[in-house]
């Protein structure tokens, strides 16, 4: 019979292989999820605000738009929407009371007369004074 137990002196026992290779795969790739949602983040703040509604680019532009044919629907649609802005400054608060006191004698009556030109003169002045 033969004996299968023979002394083997070139193999070597099992060594520990530290790989690291997954954890650096696993790191770059958390770190480019973590910029991707980033950038994801920013892009869907930027689509935001440029789509956000702007009330007071809104009065604004109505103020601009009024149309003096109607001096009683002028005189409220002044006073609606021009108190966005009175709260800007003192100067606005105080041109707004004043422009609105010139124009009460143009809003709780039946008939009125067109605004006269010291009253536009003014309205002219505080959509000047406005800032979007």
């Amino acid at each position: 019979m033969q004996s299968y137990d023979i002394p083997l002196h070139d193999i070597k026992p099992i060594v520990d292989v530290h790989e690291y290779s997954l954890y650096y795969f696993l790191g770059v790739a958390g770190a480019a999820i973590l910029l991707a949602g980033g950038i994801l983040y920013l892009i869907y703040l930027w689509l935001k605000k440029r789509k956000r509604f702007n009330i007071r680019k809104e009065h604004k532009r109505v103020l601009n738009s009024l149309a003096f044919i109607d001096a009683k629907r002028t005189a409220y649609a002044i006073t609606h929407y021009g108190a966005t802005f009175k709260n800007d400054t003192p100067r606005h608060g105080e041109m707004y009371k004043n422009l609105t006191d010139r124009l009460e004698a143009y809003k709780y009556k039946k008939e009125v007369d067109g605004l006269d030109k010291e009253t536009l003169g003014y309205f002219e002045l505080y959509k000047e004074m406005c800032d979007v």
